[in-house]
């Protein structure tokens, strides 16, 4: 079981599946932008909110990706 505190980390552990280049230009703009949106979030919780993220305790989500036009 592993927690996840910090923006960066939470991100990292969403996109690693995607095995994007963290170098490249696209990956490094979502990346700057998921982690505003994790800190606007953690501000808005204030410091009584949850102050870390643990995936083994969340619910799968299964995305139909045809549904969501994936083109196919």
């Amino acid at each position: 079981m592993t927690s996840y505190e910090r923006p960066k980390q939470i991100i990292g552990y969403c996109l690693e599946p995607l095995d994007l280049d963290e170098d490249a230009p696209a990956t490094r703009e979502t990346v700057s932008r998921l982690v505003h949106v994790i800190r606007t979030l953690q501000l808005a919780i204030g410091p009584t909110g949850p102050v870390a993220v643990d995936f083994s305790k969340m619910p799968t989500l299964v995305i139909n990706e045809a549904a969501h036009g994936d083109g196919v």
